[in-house]
């Protein structure tokens, strides 16, 4: 059975490092879970490697789209499971790096994806619903979908106009078009090795000040000013991401610069609170403290795993 090893964890504890220490001991190829460093550009802020670094070692997802092209968590799972099958047929371990918690669970759990929405097919179930009332609307959902018509409540408008929009996109009731889903996003068959790095809570978010304080000095603000005069609006979802948002409203004049690296080490740190709180919630990760573990207990972790396959 092939391998794959995720590394998940909070932002700035030293997942690429791991990732980078522990590919050419196991023959692997990193595939970044990162929602912004698949963006070309948006280099400091994302914190993605090095050329130096990924000359070392073979890299994906990364500088890939840019920043105005759209990229969801489906295209994530479609593009890794893609990749992960590539690399082993070479012969080759996929570790996957993880700090967008979402993408990661595509790829570990049964996962479904809504069908895309349609703004007319809910308009048309709207106007009906004013026509002829919640009991009318919660009807024509009962003649369709009896079971989700019985579990949700007649005064559901939200949730009872979005169980007929997927009735008349897929044919099929809710109940159906989810197992469907569980089906067809069915976790990856592989072995896999599912490893958390973690850091005391003071420790860690020292390591993110001192980061944060960094990318300013590596020229944040230089970088976010050239995408933005290169076409590409300030709204963008990427310019939105920790870092650049910050960046964007000293630019505007929104805020000084002592402000936007304040603000900056704030959000970095609530972030890698609910990044934490996300992988917590897994008992599958093997944790390993940093405060204490060095990345040589974490190798010969992986390593034992693979020689027990």
């Amino acid at each position: 059975m092939s391998a794959l090893v995720i590394i998940v964890g909070p932002t700035g504890v030293g997942k690429s490092a791991a990732a980078l220490s522990l590919a050419p001991l196991i023959r692997g190829e990193i595939i970044s879970g990162d929602s912004v460093q698949v963006y070309r550009y948006l280099d400091i802020g994302s914190a993605k490697p090095r050329p130096e670094e990924r000359r070392l070692v073979r890299h994906h997802l990364i500088d890939c789209l840019e920043p105005d092209e759209p990229f969801t968590a489906v295209q994530f799972q479609t593009e890794a499971k893609r990749l992960i099958r590539e690399i082993q047929q070479r012969g080759r371990i996929p570790i996957v790096v993880g700090g967008t918690g979402l993408y990661v669970r595509t790829l570990t759990d049964p996962f479904s994806f809504a069908p895309p929405g349609s703004e007319e097919i809910r308009r048309q179930w709207r106007d009906y619903g004013q026509r002829h009332g919640a009991a009318a609307l919660h009807r024509a959902l009962a003649e369709r979908d009896p079971e989700s018509a019985h579990r949700l409540h007649p005064n559901d408008g939200f949730r009872i106009i979005r169980a007929l929009e997927i009735f008349e996109l897929t044919g099929k009731p809710l109940t159906q078009e989810r197992e469907f889903n569980e089906k067809a996003y069915a976790p990856l068959p592989e072995r896999i090795i599912y490893i958390g790095l973690t850091m005391d809570r003071a420790g860690l978010y020292r390591k993110i000040d001192a980061r944060c304080e960094q990318m300013i000095r590596r020229g944040l603000l230089t970088e976010t000013l050239d995408i933005i005069r290169a076409g590409f609006h300030r709204n963008l979802k990427p310019l939105k991401s920790i870092g650049y948002r910050h960046a964007v409203w000293q630019l505007l004049g929104k805020v000084t610069a002592e402000e936007m690296l304040r603000l900056m080490q704030r959000d970095s740190r609530r972030y890698a609170k609910r990044q934490l709180t996300w992988f917590q919630r897994d008992p599958r990760v093997r944790w390993f403290d940093r405060s204490q573990a060095s990345l040589t207990e974490v190798q010969e972790y992986v390593l034992e795993k693979l020689r027990r396959q």
